[in-house]
């Protein structure tokens, strides 16, 4: 009921540089928190940073002062600036969307996620 759509990842260098994008379509009636995970092979996956409606943002201490996570309600698009990358930040990214939608005539609460973006640093 939600469809996402992910794009921005790619291979980088140490100190590297990247911006995420994750854009939401659908019978939107309101999104509340969207989010950006990662996962590794043979790992779970793993919160990066959330965002909810009003703005207010929490990262994981792994990321905290290197990524920022934003989101432009008006485009239902919801961004992660990478910089400083590390090579174990290396990962498949994935972006979440908590959101009522409209189901007929009902509104109903949705979480959805993106298809993955490759991250890759190395040198």
């Amino acid at each position: 009921q939600v469809q996402l759509v992910e794009s921005g990842g790619g291979l980088v260098q140490p100190g590297g540089s990247l911006r995420l994008s994750c854009a939401a379509s659908g019978k939107i009636v309101s999104i509340n928190e969207m989010g950006w995970y990662r996962q590794v092979p043979g790992q779970e996956r793993e919160l990066v940073a959330n965002i909810i409606s009003d703005g207010s943002a929490e990262y994981a201490d792994f990321v905290k002062g290197r990524f920022t996570i934003s989101r432009d309600n008006a485009k239902n698009t919801v961004y992660l600036q990478l910089a400083s990358l590390k090579p174990e930040d290396t990962a498949v990214y994935y972006c979440r969307v908590d959101a009522i939608v409209m189901g007929g005539v009902w509104k109903i609460g949705t979480v959805s996620w993106g298809q993955g973006t490759q991250v890759t640093v190395s040198s």
